[in-house]
């Protein structure tokens, strides 16, 4: 039985539970060569290596042992609902449904080859699926088993820490040290420990944290995570939450991180700009999340907001690493909660997304006017357009408020008023097309629909065209929330055309919807996002998405959706 009891990506902590004997993960197995009381362990002979997992018995190497380079594949054993899959493998192997863990007794070949590694881990995991445990062997060290965690293992064991200890290697975090006398108990006592700050980090929602950290430590390392990040961007994005905690990017692999690719693709894929605005201002960022809340976005929009067409501005903050923030998305995660050290230098890779994003802004048409507030930092996108720059010194300086101030009014003097109806809609058109896609945002935008409210607190409301007197709402943006939340009548809208449902079995639901009363979900739900619950074609509750949509059907046990509104 597995509870997933914490997540932070693909990484995650899991209670692992026969009868009365559990563990949690992840673990490091200790490897004995007499008999052990431990619920799951490694004994090892001259004759034999076994793993026992509470109480099972199961043969890790059989009579032929097969190599990663080999390319020879063989077929898995099972016993005892653990399976040994030696390497290599092809992703396509048939488990049997009763298989709760699938271990990989040959794991150490794949140490020195980062492609390999992140490829079979990838399929290893996949084919597992949610429900099951990954167990591989012989590759945990210190240094390495927060990546390895984050990329989807379960289990490990201390073998590779043991021989290192026996040949006077000391293993540590931040990498290998020759001592050249017998550290292998210090060794496994390392690794003991950072799992368990894995643990800590993962519960936390930050493992990525810990794993920057952490891969420098060696030029593999480094090379695992570049192309976990590079080519296994779908596999973790699957994983991604569309909420979150504050987090640090702090090193140049983290711009890399995917739930800011995600967020630039929703930018790229689904983001338009009001239809209503004329003139793009550029804004720097702020230390302080979200923007709005800052004292530097404050005095700025001290100077903004000071005409009755002020409306017609389009405030975009530029920003590393997620290269431009519309106003209107500022709540919204990653945007809310990211830290970055901030030099003045720009990283090649930085100026690049900048450049690109900013460009493709431009490129959608609409703009009359693009205005700088950006100092220096205008250097980096003063070619995408013909731009006017409005800072004198410092950004916040009396002067360049002054002349923000003057430079707006003299753009949109000439323009025609926007009436305040228009304004909030086509503004909230935008947010529901980057939260939920373009349907989404039509269905719930349609041309019944009207914003009531001020931001960051929007109501959508839905006026019934044959009863004009009966208004309903539809949904709300709150910055606590950080994105959109649907009542019963906005999930309504969408239901029907069944995007975000998760189909229940036929029950009563008192409370939340767990993960044994889902019979399908779609598929683009991720942790975090608005999920709507059907059963017979009718919406029974909406709420927040506690797993993907994947991972729901998969699952058997935890909470799928945390309901905050049901039907009566």
């Amino acid at each position: 039985m597995l509870d997933v009891v914490g997540r932070s990506q693909r990484g995650r902590v899991c209670d692992f539970k026969r009868g009365e004997l559990s563990v949690r993960t992840p673990v490091v197995l200790r490897s004995y060569d007499s008999a052990s009381t431990d619920p799951m362990h490694v004994s090892h002979s001259e004759a034999r290596r076994s793993i026992n997992v509470m109480g099972s018995d199961i043969l890790l190497d059989t009579e032929l042992l097969t190599s990663v380079s080999s390319g020879r594949i063989t077929e898995p054993v099972c016993k005892d609902g653990v399976c040994v899959l030696r390497l290599p493998v092809t992703g396509e192997e048939l488990i049997p449904d009763d298989v709760e863990m699938i271990v990989v007794p040959n794991a150490y070949e794949l140490r020195k080859d980062p492609r390999k590694l992140v490829d079979s881990v990838i399929k290893i995991r996949t084919l597992a699926g949610y429900n099951r445990l990954v167990c591989m062997l012989g590759i945990a060290e210190p240094s390495t088993i927060a990546l390895l965690t984050y990329m989807g293992v379960d289990v490990f064991d201390d073998s590779l820490v043991r021989a290192a200890g026996l040949r006077g290697v000391s293993l540590i975090p931040e990498g290998e040290i020759a001592v050249g006398t017998d550290v292998s108990e210090e060794n496994c006592k390392e690794l003991a420990t950072e799992c368990n700050k894995v643990i800590t980090f993962t519960m936390a929602e930050r493992l990525r944290e810990l794993v920057d950290q952490r891969a420098p430590s060696s030029p593999s390392s480094v090379a695992i995570l570049r192309l976990f990040d590079r080519v296994g961007y779908e596999y973790q994005e699957e994983a991604c939450s569309t909420v979150g905690c504050r987090f640090a990017c702090n090193t140049t692999q983290a711009l890399r991180r995917p739930d800011i690719q995600c967020y630039k693709n929703k930018i790229t894929e689904r983001y338009t700009k009001p239809i209503h605005k004329r003139v793009l201002l550029l804004l720097p960022c702020s230390a302080k999340k979200p923007y709005h809340t800052s004292k530097t976005h404050k005095a700025f929009s001290m100077a903004i907001h000071t005409t009755d067409k002020d409306s017609l501005v389009h405030e975009v903050i530029v920003t590393s690493p997620l290269g431009i923030v519309p106003r209107e998305l500022d709540v919204f995660y990653p945007a809310n909660s990211y830290d970055i050290p901030v030099t003045g230098e720009w990283k090649p890779e930085e100026k690049e997304t900048i450049r690109a994003m900013v460009g493709n802004l431009i490129a959608q048409g609409g703009y009359d006017k693009v205005i700088s507030h950006l100092g220096e930092d205008t250097e980096l996108i003063r070619d995408l357009a013909e731009m006017e720059e409005t800072v004198i010194g410092d950004s916040t300086s009396p002067a360049s408020l002054q002349k923000l101030d003057e430079t707006l009014r003299a753009a949109i003097k000439e323009m025609k008023l926007v009436d305040p109806y228009i304004e909030r809609r086509e503004t909230v058109r935008s947010v529901l097309a980057f939260q939920f896609g373009k349907e989404a945002a039509d269905l719930l935008m349609n041309e019944n629909a009207y914003v009531l409210g001020k931001f960051p607190y929007w109501k959508i409301i839905w006026e019934n065209p044959e009863n004009r007197k009966e208004k309903i709402q539809l949904g709300m943006l709150t910055p606590e929330r950080g994105m959109v939340s649907l009542t019963m009548d906005g999930a309504e809208f969408l239901a029907k055309a069944d995007m975000f449902t998760v189909e229940m079995t036929d029950f009563e639901m008192k409370g939340n919807l767990f993960a044994i009363g889902v019979v399908k979900a779609d598929p683009r739900i991720r942790i975090g996002d608005e999920a709507i619950i059907v059963l017979n074609g009718k919406v029974k509750a909406v709420g927040v998405a506690m797993m993907s949509g994947v991972e729901m059907i998969e699952l058997k046990r935890g909470i799928a959706v945390k309901v905050r509104h049901k039907s009566k």
